[in-house]
């Protein structure tokens, strides 16, 4: 075996169970990673020099082939059900070893990196890969140590990545030939089957979930930015929802766009770098992830390009409607140096409401932000999944409940302490319809958006006159900076009165429905929270 860059001391592929291999590639710089991708053949250049692959079958996610090993240390811990299903432990041994021996005699990729911008929170990990453009990816996406901590640095938790490798569901315990398994008491994560990297990333985000409650640290599935003042903002929201838009803001410094810890000491983020959707993509619309898209060292994922111009194509969605950038957040001009902020002055909870129901901004008591973190309501429209004929609520626990390995009511005690220890605003941001729901309203408009949410993070809105929403009971403003105040108001948009009190009466019924899977771990007071369907 040949070891090229450089290794740790401490770490050996051989007490990691690795015989046989071909060259061990440890630690390599950006250049050298796409040299060795594009030799490969592993993907291509495109015209301004950022890395192109394809992920093959899965251009997504895969949660239905994730597992949780089930052992004595970690059982009574888990949120088991169809976010974390159980695997054995000899399912997970009998894979490891084959994954191991799928190595023997190919070249691998080693990236020893941190999780966690919090010296004292970081986590030290080792990314093992059958690619070396996944280990560009692992570069990319954490937290890269200087040469001399590298040297010492001894991975707590190893992942283990092969998309090549296919398991046997018959013999090896798993739901498809694809798996992503996390043993949180042996701290080893196997990736198999599947190509797409945000597998990567996001099961790194999961040990972090599991990790920090523990220290009191509350791990959140958000962006989170500062002011020039110094007020931290934390964003937290589902798919489609303008997170990543709405925390862009280039007056205000990005701490970071997906993951982040918030400790006794503020906020720091778990991630060294971005992993954008790309599909629509202008210079207008986002000119940072743009600009990033055709910069040397960022990777572009299931985007078409034109084979002879090698020009990408973001409107085209052959390949994925979820295409990707990956890029180092240091590259974003307004990115913050350290990846931390002071404890958030604001919170904005983002929901896009297909219905046209729940008012465009609108202010939570500490019991009324648990109930909506724990219910993590957006809606999906028509024409966005195969046979949607009609608005679809969709209900994701703490905004990120496919990467929470312990029982959501563990974060939100923790999101209802924190508020109340440094007296944090809460504010509850609708960036879907107004005038009608899907279909007969429009769409609010962004700039619209961005005039309220300034007003909430500048406190503009402090000395505002609220009124309580008949259907959630949360605090409307009565007048907001650069907003008419008719906007604010959603029952006053709606020309058919009749219509938005059957539209209220649906979806207040179906956040009292999703809610009684956490009655039994809630408060009398979060119980209590007003859900009054309109008469």
């Amino acid at each position: 075996m040949e070891n090229l860059g450089i290794q740790p001391n401490s770490f050996s592929l051989k007490e990691y169970g690795f015989r046989g291999i071909g060259r061990a590639h440890w630690n390599l710089n950006v250049p050298e990673l796409i040299e060795h991708a594009v030799h490969r053949r592993e993907g291509k250049l495109t015209k301004c020099g950022a890395f192109i692959a394809l992920t093959g079958d899965h251009t997504g996610r895969s949660p239905n082939d994730r597992f949780v090993v089930d052992d004595k240390s970690t059982h009574s811990s888990i949120w088991w059900g169809p976010v974390n299903k159980p695997i054995s432990t000899e399912n997970f041994d009998q894979l490891h070893t084959k994954m191991l021996e799928h190595f023997s005699g190919r070249d691998l990729f080693v990236q020893c990196c941190y999780a966690g911008a919090d010296p004292a929170n970081h986590l030290k990990i080792c990314v093992v890969t059958e690619t070396a453009w996944h280990n560009l990816f692992a570069y990319n996406m954490f937290i890269q140590p200087s040469i001399n901590d590298l040297k010492d640095l001894e991975p707590e938790f190893t992942i283990v990545h092969a998309p090549s490798f296919r398991a046997d569901p018959v013999t090896d315990g798993t739901a498809s030939s694809t798996f992503i398994i996390l043993n949180l008491a042996k701290r080893v994560i196997l990736i198999g089957g599947s190509a797409y990297a945000g597998e990567i990333k996001k099961s790194i985000f999961s040990v972090m979930n599991y990790l920090m409650p523990s220290r009191g640290i509350l791990p959140m599935h958000c962006s989170a930015n500062i002011g020039k003042n110094g007020d931290t903002a934390i964003f937290f929201g589902l798919s489609g929802t303008g997170k990543t838009t709405l925390s862009a803001d280039s007056s205000r410094t990005l701490i970071g766009d997906d993951e982040h810890g918030w400790s006794n000491k503020g906020l720091f983020n778990f991630e060294g770098g971005c992993y954008a959707k790309t599909l629509n993509l202008t210079v207008e619309s986002e000119p940072e992830i743009f600009n990033l898209c055709h910069t040397f060292g960022s990777i572009i994922e299931n985007v078409m390009m034109d084979p002879y111009t090698r020009e990408l194509d973001f409107s085209d969605s052959t390949y994925s409607e979820n295409g990707r950038v990956s890029y180092e957040i240091s590259k974003v001009p307004n990115a913050s140096e350290s990846g931390q902020g002071g404890h958030p002055n604001n919170i904005v909870m983002l929901t896009c409401d297909a219905f046209g129901v729940l008012p465009p901004i609108s202010q939570l008591t500490p019991d009324q932000a648990m109930y909506h973190f724990l219910s993590g309501y957006t809606a999906k429209v028509a024409g966005t999944e195969r046979g949607l004929k009609e608005p679809t609520a969709t209900f994701s626990t703490c905004f990120g409940a496919p990467f929470l390995p312990r029982e959501p009511n563990v974060y939100a005690q923790l999101l209802r302490q924190k508020m109340a220890r440094h007296d944090v605003k809460c504010w509850l941001v609708n960036t879907g319809w107004s005038g009608g729901g899907y279909g007969v309203g429009q769409r609010i408009n962004i700039a619209l958006t961005r005039a309220m949410v300034n007003a909430a993070l500048n406190d503009s809105l402090c000395d505002v006159e609220f009124t309580p929403d008949p259907n959630f009971g949360v605090l409307i403003p009565k007048n907001c900076p650069g907003v008419p105040a008719p906007v604010l108001n959603q029952r006053s948009t709606w020309s058919d009165a009749t219509a938005y009190a059957s539209q209220a009466r649906i979806l207040t019924q179906r956040f009292e429905a999703n809610f009684k899977q956490f009655e039994a771990h809630v408060d009398d007071k979060v119980k209590a929270i007003a859900i009054r369907a309109v008469a």
